[in-house]
Order: structure tokens, then sequence, then C-alpha cells
């Protein structure tokens, strides 16, 4: 089991022992798309933003774990040898509707993350272009079919999505890591 899968199935059990019906996709999706509209990595700000998905307050018994997961989006946003990310999706032995599910619920929480941090910037045609095909996949119908060629058409749209973030990132979020130095100055 890849390290991706046993953590959308930790983060599932997690937020199902919370009692609350939030998908890990989504939840990570959500995280991304704001991060790469430019909001920053600040935990407070991550966690009210995620109050949407709990209809409420994010119970206290799950903040390590979405502070640790913005954790995780933060390293793999900043990597410079990062060439794509790690997506909380369910395993490739799961259906392929149930991942296929997923990936809508991914894009979904990416789309508001992104739409409910960007503002009024300019986005380039490039970036316009990339939101358009996330609105697409949004709208995924999962198929009942489990051929080859609907596995490929999944295979195909995952990678996309672990690379998109990436661009998006670099294009938008116009992110500046805090300098040592300012840090210094801060400590007096």
């Amino acid at each position: 089991m890849s390290q991706s899968q046993s953590a959308y199935t930790s983060f599932a059990e997690l937020l199902a022992a919370s009692g609350h019906p939030v998908s890990p996709a989504e939840l990570q999706g959500l995280l991304l798309g704001r991060c790469c509209a430019g909001a920053g990595f600040a935990g407070p700000g991550w966690l009210e933003e995620a109050q949407d998905l709990f209809a409420g307050e994010v119970p206290s018994s799950l903040h390590a774990a979405l502070l640790g997961l913005q954790e995780m989006v933060k390293a793999e946003l900043l990597a410079d040898s990062s060439v794509s990310l790690t997506l909380l999706l369910p395993s490739d032995d799961d259906s392929l509707q149930s991942r296929s599910i997923a990936i809508g619920q991914w894009t979904q929480g990416f789309l508001s993350g992104f739409g409910g941090n960007i503002g009024n910037t300019e986005l380039s045609s490039e970036v316009r272009e990339v939101l358009e095909d996330l609105i697409s996949i949004a709208q995924i119908e999962p198929s009942t079919e489990e051929d080859e060629e609907a596995e490929v058409a999944y295979m195909e749209v995952n990678e996309y999505l672990r690379v998109v973030p990436l661009f998006l990132f670099t294009e938008c979020a116009h992110y500046t890591a805090p300098s040592t130095d300012a840090k210094k100055t801060a400590v007096h």
C-alpha cells in the first residue's frame, strides 16, 4: 500500500470517527486550492476555512491532523524538486466508481478553496484554461464500467491533478517564505 493510500484511509477513518462525513479528497483539494490562490500557510486561516466542510467548527480532535496535512502540502508545494503532488485519493484496489467520485470531490474542494481566496486577481489565459479543465473534472460522472479504457482515463486525470496545483501555485500564489533576518529582528 502506498503512502498516499494509507493517508487517505487514515484520514477517512479519523473523519468518520469524529462523526463528520467529510471526504479526505475534498479536504485536501480545499487546502491546496486556497494555498494555490495565495492564502498562505497560516494554521488558523486553514482551520477557519475548513469549517465550511464541517458545517461549523472543526472538532479540536482533528486540529493536529489538519495542520499536519497543511504541513505536508506546504512541503510539497515549496519543494524545489517536486514535479507532482501526493493526492489523498482511494487506493487503486478500490472500485473505479469510488475513485472517480473522490476525484470529483477533490476537484470541487480545490475550486472552492481557490475561488474563495483568489479575489480579483487577474488570471492568465493558461490559468483560466486550467480552471476550466478543473470545472469539467469536478462534474465527472462516475463510470459503472470497470474496463481498461475507463481505468486509463482515470489515471490520466489523476496525473493531471498531481501537477496542476504546482503550476497554479507558481502562477498565482506569489508566496514568499519568511526570511530568517525578519525572524531575528522580531525576537528582540
